[in-house]
């Protein structure tokens, strides 16, 4: 795959052209290069012509890091349940991942064929903009997160996407985003009627061999080659 670096974001592109995208938003103090690497491991046919699209975060001010300013999607008050949290900060990027979906659809991707994806914060917005995303998307993966704004999500919803694939991953020891916070993501979405994959593994706050293993599976099982579609 061909590597592309610009100022918003990293983008692996397959050798010809593009038929299917995934748009992987990174976790806190990250950027878009953290996930590039285990891109390879996922050993995806050629023919599924996947581009992988890892934009960086706005800087900002976070406010359990003392304030300090790194790459955030939104500022994190504190990390607990029932937190206050930063809505217009989770708002404003929800708004970007839905300009880098409108980037793909203007290149020729339709919203079936695009896979929205996020680690910790990342997955966070990841799992609130597709949830209300207009167009029906291929599917969600949401790593080691939890469903922000839940108050907000059952009137906000958008009907094209009530049957979206939703792909949960969490590690069981997470001292970051305790299991718990996982957990009733999946319980609450799945009282409001989706379907959700849920998968656990024993780890922290990250990903593993097997996660990725079943990414790899997940992902050919959303976009399979154009051809076969």
């Amino acid at each position: 795959m061909l590597k592309q670096d610009s100022a918003d974001a990293v983008v692996l592109a397959p050798a010809g052209s593009a038929t299917a995208s995934v748009i992987w938003l990174h976790g806190l103090g990250a950027d878009g290069n953290d996930f590039v690497p285990i891109v390879p491991e996922f050993r995806l046919p050629a023919g599924m012509a996947v581009r992988f699209v890892f934009p960086h975060a706005p800087v900002r001010p976070v406010t359990i890091n003392n304030g300090m300013r790194m790459r955030a999607w939104y500022d994190i008050l504190e990390l607990s349940a029932g937190a206050a949290q930063d809505e217009a900060g989770i708002r404003e990027s929800a708004a970007i991942l839905a300009k880098f979906i409108q980037r793909e659809r203007d290149a020729g991707i339709a919203a079936g064929r695009i896979v929205v994806a996020g680690f910790s914060q990342g997955g966070a917005i990841a799992l609130h903009q597709a949830l209300r995303h207009p167009e029906r998307l291929a599917g969600v993966m949401a790593l080691s997160t939890y469903l922000p704004l839940r108050t907000t999500f059952a009137a906000e919803s958008a009907s094209a996407n009530r049957e979206l694939p939703i792909l949960m991953c969490h590690g069981s020891s997470d001292p970051v985003l305790p299991l718990r916070l996982g957990t009733s993501s999946r319980d609450l979405l799945r009282a409001a009627g989706y379907g959700i994959e849920w998968k656990e593994y024993p780890m922290q706050h990250q990903l593993c061999l097997e996660e990725i293993r079943d990414i790899a599976t997940w992902l050919r099982a959303r976009l399979p080659p154009a051809s076969a579609c």
